[in-house]
């Protein structure tokens, strides 16, 4: 049953996620920025509902109170699709850090742009890095939250590589805080596979991490070991 659920839900957030970036398309280019958002979190919440109901995959947010007021930059583990989701729903009105071939896509690919995503081309090296900078710094002014993955590609549970130095450097340039996040959504929606496991991803959101006056690589360093000290004390027992 298990198996079969995640099927139907697989195949549902491909046709949902279609269906749902014609619809925004045409609705969207008319509404300003902060209704555009709002409809992106329907998206969502719908997805959640669904692998809640379909796969008995549900999840819990742990540190609420370390989100601050105002808007800054959150530093998210990257293990699976699930965090894609998720992000829009945990956080206030943001904006992502993506590969600029997600732009590409007929219908996702316009939706994403219309979300005011910062798409970057991950083989430009340096220039990658000033894109961040110089639109996330743009974002920050407008008021919307900065959403990174670090690792820049999905790694499996209980695995990291060195993180990208473009959200700290973003930090330390404006002068907001990091808001790290780990989660253990990768135990459960490996990124392999079609199996969804059943359970509780644990989402723990982590004091701010002030950057401004600091060496990006010190900041960097320290939002890393936290997020993957939580991640070595998240290990599902049931799996």
């Amino acid at each position: 049953m298990q198996l079969l659920g995640s099927l139907i839900f697989t195949l549902l957030l491909f046709i949902w996620t279609f269906l749902y970036s014609i619809a925004f398309v045409l609705m969207a280019v008319c509404l300003p920025f902060p209704r555009r958002a709002a409809l992106a979190r329907v998206w969502a919440v719908v997805l959640l509902r669904l692998l809640k109901w379909l796969c008995r995959l549900d999840y819990t947010v742990e540190g609420r109170e370390h989100i601050p007021a105002d808007n800054h930059i959150a530093l998210w583990k990257h293990a699976s699709t699930w965090e894609t989701l998720a992000i829009g729903v945990v956080f206030p009105r943001q904006v992502w850090v993506l590969k600029r071939e997600l732009l590409w896509l007929p219908f996702v690919g316009w939706s994403i742009r219309l979300l005011h995503a910062i798409a970057i081309d991950r083989g430009a090296g340096h220039n990658a890095v000033s894109q961040v900078i110089e639109q996330g710094a743009q974002r920050l002014q407008e008021g919307d939250w900065v959403v990174m993955f670090p690792e820049g590609t999905r790694m499996p549970a209980g695995q990291t590589r060195r993180y990208g130095v473009s959200g700290a450097l973003l930090a330390s340039q404006t002068g907001k805080l990091i808001i790290p996040v780990a989660h253990n959504a990768g135990y459960f929606w490996p990124r392999r596979g079609l199996l969804k496991k059943p359970g509780t991803v644990r989402v723990v959101i982590g004091p701010p991490i002030t950057a401004t006056g600091r060496d990006p690589r010190d900041i960097n360093a320290e939002a890393q070991a936290w997020i993957e000290s939580q991640l070595s004390r998240m290990v599902p027992d049931s799996l």
